[in-house]
């Protein structure tokens, strides 16, 4: 595959990342030939780890071309860091863009130009329990469809060994092995020329982020689960289930308890007549009866 210029910056940072990616992960990298040697196109990418995206760059890089990855546009104002982002070449992502599809300007541009734009279409790292892809965002589908470049769908394994999802230390031993498995450009087709309504960017991303699971199916030899993971769907369960247990938590506040209130004595919650009689209360009570039975015997 002819090798683009790449540039200074990109170099450096090759020079920096790879040599410790080299000693930490082994590589099974498959998928290269899909990857297109022309012309703008879109990687969309499984995310499962925080060192993933270095891993996958190494991957990309060796295919001889580079990601633009999106990032938040303040990175790019941030000194070294902001320096390196934009010799690189990154995308940033305009977040108070009320526009959904001008947020995207820069990816455009970038894949009009000939560039490759890669997305993590989940937005974030996995929540699914086992670490199969989630539900996307329509980022990805919305540049496909503005642009009609091909979209490579892209799934990855090994890098969430090493640091799994939300964790704080890497497992270094025993080295672990990065497999990446790029596939075809996933047909979307029968969604070009149409009215880019939330509908159609809804099942554009359903195709890619099926093609994704195809792939890391492939890689890990077993099924996912038939429906993705939503988080905003969880969200929403999470939120009735807590509503559900303060309604029960509430009934059960109202109901009567088995001990009696502060301040209140035994006898005093018994019927008269199971009152034991040596208690000062039934006392009182006979003296009262008595005293009453005197006078009824008065008055007739």
């Amino acid at each position: 595959m002819p090798r683009r210029r790449i540039g200074f910056w990109y170099r450096f940072a090759a020079v920096i990342c790879k040599p410790p990616l080299v000693v930490l992960l082994k590589r099974d990298w498959r998928g290269m030939e899909n990857i297109p040697a022309e012309g703008g196109f879109i990687t969309a990418v499984n995310h499962n780890s925080h060192i993933d995206p270095f891993a996958y760059a190494h991957f990309q890089y060796n295919t001889g071309r580079v990601p633009r990855f999106l990032a938040k546009s303040g990175l790019f104002n941030k000194g070294f860091v902001g320096a390196a982002m934009r010799g690189t070449g990154q995308i940033p992502v305009y977040r108070e863009s009320t526009d959904a599809l001008s947020a995207f300007r820069a990816a455009i541009d970038a894949v009009e130009r000939g560039e490759c734009v890669a997305f993590y279409p989940e937005g974030t790292l996995t929540r699914d329990p086992d670490g199969w892809p989630m539900t996307g965002k329509t980022g990805a589908a919305r540049v496909a469809l503005q642009t009609k470049c091909p979209v490579i769908p892209v799934a990855q394994w090994g890098a969430n060994e090493l640091l799994p999802p939300y964790a704080k230390k890497p497992h270094l031993l025993p080295r672990k092995t990065h497999r990446v498995l790029a596939g075809p450009p996933v047909d979307l087709d029968r969604f070009y020329d149409r009215e880019m309504t939330p509908e159609l960017l809804k099942e554009a991303t359903e195709a890619i982020m099926a093609a994704i699971t195809r792939l890391l199916e492939e890689i890990r030899g077993e099924k996912a689960p038939e429906t993705p993971y939503d988080p905003r769907r969880e969200r929403i369960e999470q939120r009735r289930r807590t509503r559900a247990q303060k309604r029960r938590t509430g009934r059960r506040g109202t109901q009567p308890s088995d001990a009696e209130p502060a301040g209140t004595r035994p006898s005093d919650a018994q019927p008269q007549a199971d009152r034991p009689s040596g208690t000062p209360t039934a006392r009182k009570e006979q003296a009262q009866s008595r005293a009453a039975t005197r006078k009824e015997g008065l008055d007739t």
